[in-house]
């Protein structure tokens, strides 16, 4: 079985030419349970690479033959608030392809893929999908639909085929037996492996594109720096965390008093925020992760060019 370089990688550098959307294209089929075909990579900031998130994220925008756009997103690194950002990347696709002036009907049909590597929120399962349900309040088993012509005009069936739909792969949830083509996408996701037993559509091409033995001299360099950056990133913010406890534990219990204990926390919070600086983190992560305010690690940052 031959080594393969990890999906989001795939979508950040070598999803270049049609060549490629087949793999893309077999995943997207197996999730949404329907025949997906890749028109185009569209051009949006969400695709736009700075250095802020040159690791822990990586997404995608792409349109399918219907002119429905689709968001794919990893996310390898804790974010507390990302469902928020979920929501304000599928208004940000609406807003930049709907023109101005044109009839509301024209907006876009959005669906957000989710790839998440950490616990996001609470639940047993490791695959959601969300959806925009209008129910009665005075009888939570009517909910409100589409006339016949609006279902003909909009070409679907439901109010909820308006709105943008979610899904939320939480990958590392997944330890089931591999039983179906889903199964099989979300095992290769998780592992990285795709035994020969695998028959979803697109992982058989898969075998082929993301063998690392057929990248480019080049390729193959840039992916290990890729893979290399992106476990120094996971373990900074693990030990910026057990750093941050610990400090604040050990500097309360000499102070031996509750006001010492909480003074220790914040201490650690911002030993905590400096250890990230230190090794490139951004500002707004080292905040997230010390539980700082923003303005609170502009100022640790500023003592480190001092």
């Amino acid at each position: 079985m031959g080594k393969y370089i990890s999906f989001d990688w795939f979508i950040k550098k070598l999803l270049r030419n049609k060549g490629s959307f087949v793999v893309l294209e077999g995943f997207l089929s197996v999730l949404l349970e329907k025949q997906i075909k890749i028109q185009s990579i569209l051009e949006s900031e969400s695709n736009q690479e700075n250095s802020d998130q040159k690791f822990n994220r990586v997404d995608l925008l792409v349109e399918d033959e219907n002119k429905e756009k689709i968001i794919i997103e990893v996310q390898n690194d804790h974010e507390i608030d990302y469902f928020q950002r979920m929501q304000f990347g599928t208004a940000k696709v609406v807003t930049e392809y709907t023109k101005s002036g044109n009839e509301y009907r024209t907006v876009p049909k959005v669906y957000s893929i989710n790839i998440v590597y950490f616990g996001l929120g609470q639940g047993k399962g490791y695959i959601y999908k969300g959806t925009t349900v209008f129910t009665n309040l005075n009888n939570k088993k009517d909910v409100l639909k589409l006339t016949k012509r609006q279902q003909e005009l909009f070409e679907t069936k439901e109010v909820s085929g308006i709105f943008p739909i979610y899904y939320i792969l939480r990958v590392n949830k997944f330890d089931e037996e591999v039983t179906t083509p889903l199964k099989e996408w979300i095992s290769f996701l998780k592992t990285g492996h795709i035994p020969d037993s695998y028959t979803a559509q697109g992982l058989s091409e898969a075998r082929n594109v993301l063998r690392v033995d057929s990248l480019s001299e080049e390729d193959r360099k840039a992916y290990f720096r890729y893979m290399d950056s992106l476990s120094l990133s996971k373990s900074v913010l693990w030990s910026s965390r057990v750093l941050g406890y610990d400090e604040g534990e050990k500097a309360g219990i000499v102070k031996g008093r509750a006001e010492g204990l909480e003074q220790g926390r914040a201490e650690g919070h911002k030993e905590t925020a400096l250890n990230m600086l230190k090794k490139g983190m951004s500002v707004e992560l080292a905040a997230e992760i010390s539980m700082l305010s923003v303005d609170e690690v502009e100022k640790l940052k500023a003592t480190l060019t001092i």
